[in-house]
């Protein structure tokens, strides 16, 4: 009688990614997100989901590129809390659509990262997901739960918000 044999655990690949995905991961989350805190704390909600999902049976293979796609939607989730945790606090909503124009102006990248930093979680979120990952708006809809049309006005609102509060610290800082 043969003994049965002991499955490794999958986890074990995760661990020899480890060191190498580590920074890619935390630098990733930095930098759609800005705060150190949050970023170490999103990278290691993302290896212990990852953890967890290698260990499923039809687990896709580990790869930096797969955990970098857990830590968006772990960031994802994080704004999405915040958004909810916000708009119970809020007690009027901003529902006038603004019409959305061409903006051919040059962006100051540290101007468009600190207000970036001041917009709402869903707007940061919106806008951090269409463009600076580069998502569709179906995927960006994807990981913000909504669909898609509640997502493209979303968009507006978030780009017109952002273009206010851009025009509003060039003058500040004119």
């Amino acid at each position: 009688m043969t003994e049965p044999r002991v499955r490794p655990d999958p986890a074990f690949a995760l661990l020899g990614l480890y060191e190498t995905a580590l920074p890619e991961v935390y630098g990733y989350l930095l930098s759609r997100c800005g705060d150190r805190t949050l970023a170490e704390e999103l990278t290691s909600e993302t290896f212990l989901g990852a953890v967890a999902a290698c260990r499923k049976e039809y687990a896709p293979p580990v790869s930096t590129g797969w955990l970098i796609g857990v830590a968006r939607h772990k960031l994802a989730d994080h704004w999405r809390r915040k958004e909810r945790e916000e708009r119970g606090l809020r007690l009027v909503h901003d529902s006038e659509p603004e019409v959305e124009d061409p903006w051919d102006e040059q962006l100051d990248a540290l101007r468009a990262r600190q207000v970036l930093d001041s917009l709402g979680p869903h707007h940061r979120a919106a806008l951090t997901l269409r463009y600076v990952d580069g998502l569709g708006v179906p995927e960006v809809a994807g990981h913000l739960g909504r669909s898609v049309h509640a997502t493209e006005a979303l968009l507006v609102r978030a780009r017109a918000a952002f273009r206010r509060a851009y025009e509003e610290k060039e003058g500040r800082d004119a």
